[in-house]
């Protein structure tokens, strides 16, 4: 699964990469330990089919939902079932996005019960897109929660040492055809959803600050060294 984000991209970067219509209203603080049921951008396409970055709760909220804590559970869908599942399958067709990240963090389990963080991104030092699907909530009272979730896959060479799963990281040149609300044809969009090329990726361990979420500075994403770990061994700081 994946369970914790950096979100630390300029406005400016945004609005460049991602082709952002309207202007960014609210302002965007870099974020080095995001956690579900936080609040997260999201790129997704607006009523009149532009691109839009909304601001959306991280735990996806079925618009059937009775009770907003059903987000909590629903943080990952895995790409290979989400057009099947009652709480996916609707925003799998019709309801897709992109969440722009500067990169995420996965556990490897060590001897024990211990835990090594390790922090993944982008070689080239670009956004992390990784697929998403969001819903539109609202209560008998009113209130209106929009939510998303991220997609997974099967994890590529890189990331199999660390977990067997990791989000769908979308190519530029695939974003236009996931964003497009009139493509639903659920075998050409699973196609988007295979594990990205280890090439594309970057990994380093970190220190356990991130497994707090009261952590939440830059020193969350800095290279810790492993000391008598072969698993070491995949370390790229580029």
């Amino acid at each position: 699964m994946c369970g914790r984000l950096v979100i630390d991209l300029s406005p400016e970067m945004i609005t460049e990469i991602y082709g952002i219509i309207r202007d960014i209203e609210r302002e965007l603080n870099p974020r080095y330990n995001v956690t579900p049921s936080q609040t997260i951008p999201i790129v997704k396409v607006d009523a009149d089919g532009g691109r839009e970055l909304a601001f959306v709760r991280w735990g996806l909220i079925p618009s059937w939902a009775k009770d907003i804590a059903i987000g909590n559970s629903l943080i990952n869908a895995r790409s290979e079932t989400a057009a099947e599942k009652p709480s996916f399958r609707s925003a799998f067709k019709r309801r897709r996005c992109i969440i722009p990240t500067g990169g995420f963090y996965e556990w490897q389990r060590q001897d024990g019960k211990r835990k090594q963080p390790w922090y993944f991104r982008m070689a080239d030092g670009s956004p992390v897109s990784i697929a998403g699907l969001w819903e539109h909530w609202q209560g008998s009272d009113g209130q209106v929660i929009e939510s998303c979730s991220i997609l997974t896959t099967s994890a590529n060479e890189l990331m199999a040492p660390i977990h067997e799963r990791m989000p769908v990281i979308l190519s530029h040149e695939c974003q236009a055809a996931w964003l497009n609300p009139k493509l639903t044809d659920v075998a050409v969009l699973q196609e988007f959803c295979r594990p990205c090329s280890s090439e594309l990726l970057s990994a380093y361990p970190v220190s356990s600050l991130v497994n707090s979420p009261k952590n939440d500075s830059a020193e969350c994403i800095v290279p810790v060294r492993i000391l008598g770990s072969s698993k070491g061994q995949i370390t790229d700081c580029r």
